[in-house]
């Protein structure tokens, strides 16, 4: 099968991941409204944003199967954005301290020949150490994770700031189910090894 991937995301952990799979690929930057709809779960969410992205992409492109991925992070039932500054991510992390925290991957991916769409949602959970503000600080001058959601690098020295992590996939918890990918991608004929 000659079909080229197309990842709908420029974000970099998501390509870095990707490029673990050792695929040729391309990526494209998918024009989404990421607005929450009414009443809509977390996991509802993720998984209509992953499928739009690819959509998005999809819709332009042709001889391709299209990645769409997103993510959230869900602390007491509220969803958590990216922090965007030192003072939010403190924050986050306060808040996080002692707790289990969820992690919701949406990952799509659409054949666009025949039309067809595989959706799943990924939960991962990362189980916080008890944290005071002097490690939180250092963690945050340290690593600067303002663009992630969760204000941590679980690849990084984020790892620090946990006492377990729960889910099936590591990698989902960056941005991308690579296990549920490959499942995806070998039901369209691709055959990552």
């Amino acid at each position: 099968m000659n079909k080229k991937i197309i990842l709908a995301s420029t974000s970099p952990f998501r390509k870095a991941l990707l490029e673990k799979l050792q695929l040729p690929f391309e990526t494209a930057k998918p024009q989404t409204d990421e607005t929450p709809l009414q009443d809509e779960t977390a996991i509802e969410l993720v998984e209509r944003l992953a499928i739009d992205k690819a959509k998005a992409v999809a819709d332009s492109s042709s001889n391709a199967l299209v990645i769409g991925s997103d993510q959230v992070c869900v602390n007491n039932g509220e969803i958590l954005g990216k922090p965007g500054n030192f003072e939010s991510a403190l924050e986050q992390l306060s808040n996080a301290s002692g707790k289990v925290i969820s992690f919701y991957t949406g990952l799509a991916l659409i054949n666009t020949d025949s039309g067809k769409v595989q959706s799943l949602v990924e939960p991962f959970h990362v189980h916080f150490r008890q944290l005071n503000e002097a490690m939180i600080t250092r963690y945050l001058h340290a690593e600067q994770p303002y663009n992630c959601a969760g204000s941590f690098k679980s690849e990084g020295l984020g790892i620090s700031l946990f006492s377990r992590l729960d889910g099936r996939d590591p990698n989902s918890l960056i941005g991308l189910p690579l296990i549920s990918l490959i499942a995806m991608l070998e039901q369209e004929g691709i055959q990552v090894i």
